[in-house]
């Protein structure tokens, strides 16, 4: 399911159904599950037990599900989005990079796999205005220290690399996934 279908208004009509087309993967207990964590876990020592406490299900049965949706595609990931400036990186730069078609795909992870790089993906080129193909998340408490990080990747990247720049973020945006409509 795409987040676009997740999203849509009307979204119970648009549910997936099985490869079979017997069944919609995403169930009403489902439904509610999504519905009750979409705006995120609860902060607790406990939050699947808490989930699942208002649905009627242990802690264990919430994760099975979250598990299951997440293996299906009705999720794309759970994961944490930290607040950056809350936890003293102030300076977030999004690195972007004009990198050698023929070394991108190799390249590309070893950039992700560095501990600084938040995120790592690739995307077209839009020519002739943007170059850039390879795009590296940078944090740090100063734009300084951004720079000497993106000085790494450079150094990485070595001769593959025909440009780069960063783009410091100048305001926080609000950061949410796509919602099921209630």
């Amino acid at each position: 399911m795409s987040d676009a279908i997740l999203n849509a208004p009307g979204a119970a009509r648009a549910m997936p159904e099985t490869e079979t087309g017997s069944a919609p993967i995403l169930d009403p207990l489902d439904r509610r599950l999504v519905l009750a964590t979409q705006a995120g876990l609860p902060l607790v020592p406990r939050p699947y037990d808490a989930v699942g406490e208002s649905l009627g299900l242990s802690g264990a049965e919430v994760r099975a599900r979250l598990a299951r949706l997440v293996e299906n595609g009705v999720i794309r990931r759970i994961g944490v989005v930290p607040n950056h400036y809350a936890i003293g990186w102030t300076a977030n730069g999004m690195s972007v990079w004009d990198v050698d078609d023929a070394r991108v795909a190799a390249l590309g992870p070893l950039i992700g796999g560095l501990d600084f790089v938040t995120h790592c993906y690739r995307r077209p080129r839009r020519l002739p205005l943007w170059p850039y193909n390879l795009f590296a998340m940078v944090h740090g408490a100063s734009r300084d220290e951004v720079r000497a990080k993106v000085a790494r990747i450079e150094a990485l990247l070595g001769d593959a690399c025909r440009g780069h720049d960063v783009l410091f973020s100048t305001r926080i945006l609000k950061k949410a996934g796509l919602r099921l409509a209630e």
